[in-house]
């Protein structure tokens, strides 16, 4: 049985961005030294969740890629001989920013990034005016720990990017991720909320018959604007099989390491017994590139 060790990162994160990466990197080792193989951390690591606003002078956060981040977690990478998938706001050119997961191999080296594909644009979450969408497509990213089917936080709404992921030979689904509730929903509408974002991933894992291990960051974080209450971070990063089933979660509220062992077998004996890959009817399915069937 072939297992791999998994570290999950759900931390707080403060207006200093190199405290919160000398933090990340402490947090990184920890999990390193316990035996972790791969480690994940949360969408947008480095700074606050600057997208509750809308202001130019937040574009200096950004980096290139490769640029002084990638150096960063590239050589702790290195020094620990792990895999490592990070979350970074990237400046492509002047006046064009992406939303991109990179991921550093055991030497450092980059073996991958995904750009964000779905971006949204809601209170409290005004990505559109900070990152142009995706344009790398939906390709696994190849690692010395299998084939990484990174997508990050409002990616993980759509069964067509896991799908498409799936079917490109990823062996597990990979989400960085910043959710979490604004203080004026009622207890009932938080749960529900709550509830969907881990069913919907849940569901994930169980049609596409892999493993999902979804981060997420805890904490409150004040709106600069004061137009709302800031976002609590819901935290509950998780860990989940390829028939949905849980196989590690964290709190709400709690920053934590999440050190979890993955069978990596599974998928396998689960598509066997569960071969949806070979009964969908994919001469039926034309009309999924529209926007709305009328």
């Amino acid at each position: 049985m072939k297992t791999l060790k998994v570290g999950l990162v759900q931390q707080a994160i403060t207006a200093d961005v190199e405290a919160n990466k000398k933090k990340l990197a402490s947090n990184v080792r920890q999990l390193a030294q316990q035996g972790a193989q791969l480690v994940v951390l949360q969408e947008l690591h480095n700074s606050l969740y600057f997208c509750q606003t809308e202001d130019t002078s937040l574009f200096d956060l950004a980096e290139p890629i490769p640029g002084p981040s990638t150096q960063f977690y590239g050589a702790l990478a290195a020094e620990l001989k792990i895999v490592l998938v990070t979350s970074l706001f990237e400046r492509r050119a002047p006046g064009l920013y992406h939303n991109t997961a990179v991921v550093f191999e055991t030497d450092g080296t980059i073996a991958g990034k995904y750009r964000k594909m779905h971006i949204p644009d809601d209170p409290a979450y005004y990505e559109k005016f900070y990152f142009t969408p995706g344009d790398l497509g939906f390709e696994p990213i190849a690692t010395s720990v299998g084939k990484l089917g990174v997508l990050v936080c409002w990616d993980q709404w759509y069964p067509e990017a896991a799908r498409l992921m799936a079917l490109r030979g990823a062996d597990m689904l990979i989400y960085p991720t910043a959710i979490g509730w604004e203080s004026s929903d009622t207890d009932d509408e938080k749960s529900r909320q709550l509830n969907a974002w881990i069913i919907s991933q849940r569901g994930h894992a169980v049609a596409n018959g892999l493993p999902v291990i979804s981060v997420n960051r805890t904490g409150h974080e004040p709106d600069p604007s004061a137009q709302t209450n800031g976002i609590q971070f819901w935290g509950n990063s998780f860990v989940a099989g390829p028939q949905g089933e849980m196989v590690a979660s964290a709190p709400h509220h709690d920053e934590v390491n999440l050190l979890v062992e993955v069978d990596m077998a599974r998928s396998e004996d689960v598509r066997r017994i569960w071969p949806f890959l070979r009964d969908r009817r994919i001469d039926a399915y034309g009309n999924m590139v529209e926007r709305f069937i009328d």
